[in-house]
């Protein structure tokens, strides 16, 4: 069924198996849909053309195998703490979620958190977004870095990396930091909560990074399952500007929004901004820090121009 591809796009060596969504779609036939249009309007976010059909071929298929992975890796954790003689304790898995800013990475996290929930053995699965571990904006001010927000010397590394060292050890209660994308910052005294759940969504720009020269290990070491997010780049671009677009006719509206001051300006003056937000920024971050990393990956969705995933490429080992 499933199609060994030697070469990739750009006709390199790929340890990927790449599937078509037709027979991707084969490998869910027998799951039964559990969401309603209703849920799945949801889950999508702007931009995004989710639907029930795309859940049904692509989403379904991936979330019955992340159930039987989880599985194997319980029994797996339960027969080396019986080896060792250790009173076994339950460890999250964990999965992550990488790609550029307007490809629909969240959207891919909130739906797999859906369909994960309601598989036997994962009924507790949490979503932790990497914004969270930005630095506040005073911090930013302060480093120069406001301009590289979303760029990896823009997050508390050390602290995310605790984060998720905490969550796979299975400690009680671990507390993650909030963002407000309406403040565009760090919401102070502010906190979720994780306690040791069955799965753990980790989702962000740039979380299948390396290490740090600094850094022994790498946020994606405590992964068990990696996805990539990927599209052209141009068609990442429009997708970029026409969220922004949406965004400065919705969010943007409110005064207390970060972003308020697009909602004012000019139609044309706004476009412009976010184009040179695109190249300055947005693009630059793309292919230095987040396109190189896709190859970390043990799954990666393969995006057309209508933001719809076309192929699925599966890590062969």
């Amino acid at each position: 069924m499933a199609e060994v591809s030697t070469p990739n796009r750009n006709g390199e060596i790929s340890p990927f198996i790449t599937i078509s969504r037709s027979d991707w779609a084969e490998l869910g036939a027998n799951s039964k849909q559990p969401l309603t249009n209703d849920e799945i309007t949801q889950i999508r976010g702007l931009g995004d053309v989710l639907d029930l059909q795309e859940v049904e071929d692509v989403y379904l298929p991936i979330s019955r195998l992340l159930n039987l992975y989880v599985a194997e890796m319980q029994s797996l954790h339960e027969t080396t703490s019986e080896f060792l003689g250790e009173r076994s304790k339950g460890v999250p898995y964990i999965i992550g979620v990488a790609g550029s800013v307007a490809v629909g990475k969240s959207t891919v996290a909130r739906l797999l958190r859906e369909l994960l929930s309601r598989w036997p053995g994962t009924p507790k699965v949490e979503l932790i977004t990497t914004d969270g571990f930005l630095y506040p904006n005073s911090e930013l001010l302060k480093r120069d870095l406001m301009t590289r927000k979303g760029f990896p010397e823009s997050y508390d590394r050390k602290a995310l990396i605790k984060f998720v060292s905490d969550i796979k050890s299975g400690k009680a209660k671990v507390k993650a930091p909030v963002y407000s994308h309406l403040a565009y910052d760090i919401l102070p005294n502010e906190h979720l909560i994780i306690d040791q759940p069955d799965v753990v969504i980790i989702e962000g720009l740039n979380v299948l990074q390396n290490p740090e020269k600094d850094q022994a290990v790498a946020l994606s070491d405590f992964f068990d399952f990696k996805i990539y997010v990927d599209a052209d780049q141009e068609d990442i671009r429009t997708w970029y500007l026409n969220r922004f677009q949406k965004l400065r006719a919705g969010a943007f509206t409110n005064p207390e929004s970060y972003f308020h001051r697009y909602a004012e300006l000019p139609l044309e003056d706004a476009l412009a901004t976010a184009e040179g937000f695109w190249e300055n920024i947005n693009l630059p971050n793309l292919l230095e820090n987040i396109e190189p990393t896709r190859s970390r990956a043990t799954l990666v969705l393969r995006k057309g121009k209508n933001h719809a995933v076309e192929s699925v490429q599966l890590r062969k080992s």
